[in-house]
């Protein structure tokens, strides 16, 4: 299982779609929380979309990006409903986490984590950054990873 790793200009008009479709599904429908899930993070050309397709579908995908000059950052964290409990969220998240290193290698990552994963991110070393915040009416708790 190999996931893919490109930029907002690498991707096919095809791959781009199947994106934003998964991650529409997953935090606006699934979770009922309608908000701009589109930003200026997406095509930033820094930016790096680590996606795995099985058949024609989006099956796990997390963005990287440089979130400022002490920072870089993973968001959009997510696993398709009909492909959870395969074990994909580890190996995303360290896909993740390998591709923050390999672009940035001097910054620390800083995540926006949902409260309950918090439990999840501890296992790779993340750590809890201040108190918890509603983001969309949704729990989080910011992480670093020094």
């Amino acid at each position: 299982m190999m996931f893919s790793i490109k930029s907002y200009n690498e991707l096919s008009k095809d791959e781009l779609f199947a994106i934003l479709r998964v991650r529409v599904d997953v935090f606006v429908v699934e979770q009922t929380c309608p908000y701009p899930e589109i930003d200026e993070v997406d095509n930033n050309a820094q930016t790096q979309h680590v996606f795995l397709i099985k058949g024609q579908q989006v099956a796990a995908y997390a963005r990287c990006y440089k979130k400022n000059e002490q920072f870089s950052a993973f968001g959009r964290v997510l696993v398709a409903e009909q492909f959870r409990g395969e074990g994909l969220a580890t190996k995303l998240v360290q896909t993740a986490i390998d591709t923050c290193k390999e672009h940035w290698p001097d910054k620390a990552i800083m995540i926006g984590a949902q409260c309950y994963l918090t439990a999840f991110y501890q296992q790779f070393g993340f750590e809890n950054v201040g108190d918890d915040y509603l983001e969309d009416g949704i729990p989080h708790q910011d992480m670093c990873l020094k």
